[in-house]
């Protein structure tokens, strides 16, 4: 996108693009998120899934056919004089903005599908397959695009998303069972069963305690590790792009092995004290990225940190699966999602004013003692969603969380 305009005013006219894009999908997102879970919860979730992933083919599509003919026409738009949008990046920012919308559509819808594939026991090996999976997938696709874009075009790179999503649109072809959510009252507006959501959310202290705890360490994860390439660059003094690389891989593999590690520590019945105390853990590895000046330690602890997040996302799905009444599930995952994508741009910003006061050490230093002491507090205040459990044998669809 940067490579759209001509050397003297790229820098200039590339990152007001980049800024648009970023506007263009964020906006439709958040309104998307607010109502993705009372989407989840009217009727068929399975018929939600296809209809949003179809869309999603389409606009990828429409996105490789924008690439491939790249109308060259100058629009001007408003900015410093002259600044102009390529037709071609114009027409890019609402195919974008679909498809960001229509996988936030699916997702609540996705997560609440689970409970009914498998029994309460098997949700933590349920949750951990599909995402350790789905990680690794990541990473291969993430790979593959890099070498694509490295000896063809954009489109190429496009036909990988083409093709994940085509795959998904098969998959849930194949998918026979009833997704159709069991509820005790017929279906109000959406605007009113999305109230309806936030309102129960509120009301369930130990669900609402965890949101929190989920908003703020994804505020503080997301205010330093926005700075993980200054990191590497500036305080592990390496400058190729190779380490980047790597680093992210650690990351990756990491949180694949967090999700299919937690089921096998029979979380069930003591899942808030687990989230307590990844909360811990979470904290001292951002903490220690700002201690060590060695990469090797550095991947280390980068595992680590994946790892916690892979096994806290698998717990927290699990939890609200079991416990939550499936007429709600929906509304309960999309609050989560929205409070903490919400607070993620937020975060990054004041991760990068807090880089100009206390360097990028400083801010990896910070994130991690503010998640510590939040854990502090969890532990003294928290004491609803320190009891959230459910038992694995006896679980049943609609049981109420604890608090």
């Amino acid at each position: 996108m940067t490579l759209a305009y001509p050397a003297p005013v790229r820098a200039t006219y590339g990152a007001l693009a980049l800024a648009f894009l970023g506007l263009a999908a964020t906006i439709p997102t958040l309104v998307a998120m607010f109502f993705s879970g009372a989407l989840a919860d009217r009727r068929d979730r399975g018929l939600l899934m296809r209809a949003v992933n179809l869309v999603s083919v389409i606009a990828t599509v429409a996105l490789a056919a924008d690439l491939l003919f790249a109308p060259s026409a100058r629009i001007a738009v408003l900015g410093p004089a002259g600044f102009y949008l390529p037709l071609w990046l114009l027409l890019l920012y609402p195919a974008w903005a679909v498809i960001s919308v229509t996988t936030t559509l699916f997702r609540p819808a996705f997560n609440t599908s689970i409970a009914h594939l498998v029994t309460a026991r098997d949700l933590g090996i349920a949750n951990g397959s599909i995402y350790a999976t789905a990680a690794g997938a990541s990473t291969a696709a993430t790979l593959t695009v890099g070498v694509l874009l490295s000896v063809g075009s954009d489109v190429y790179a496009l036909g990988i998303a083409f093709g994940l999503f085509f795959i998904t649109q098969v998959a849930l072809l194949l998918v026979h069972v009833d997704l159709s959510v069991r509820r005790s009252s017929a279906p109000r507006s959406v605007w009113s069963e999305a109230r309806a959501g936030y309102s129960f959310l509120f009301r369930r202290r130990g669900l609402f305690e965890l949101t929190l705890l989920a908003l703020v360490v994804n505020f503080f994860a997301s205010m330093a590790m926005v700075e993980l390439g200054l990191y590497i660059g500036s305080w592990l003094g390496l400058t190729e792009g190779f380490w980047y690389g790597a680093m992210i891989a650690t990351g990756t593999a990491g949180v694949a092995v967090g999700f299919l590690a937690i089921p096998h520590m029979r979380f069930e019945m003591r899942a808030g004290r687990i989230l307590t105390i990844l909360a811990f853990v979470y904290g001292a590895a951002l903490l220690s990225f700002g201690l060590v000046r060695f990469i090797g330690f550095a991947l280390a602890i980068y595992f680590v940190y994946g790892a916690v997040a892979g096994m806290f996302t698998n717990v927290f799905l699990s939890t609200v699966q079991a416990t939550v009444p499936d007429e709600m599930m929906g509304r309960v995952f999309s609050a989560d999602e929205l409070g903490s994508s919400a607070l993620i741009p937020v975060g990054q910003f004041v991760g990068g004013l807090l880089v100009l006061a206390v360097t990028v050490r400083g801010s990896f230093l910070v994130a991690g003692a503010a998640i510590l002491v939040f854990a502090v507090v969890i532990v003294f205040t928290f004491g609803a969603m320190r009891r959230l459990a459910f038992h694995p044998h006896t679980a049943s669809e609609g049981e109420a969380a604890p608090g």
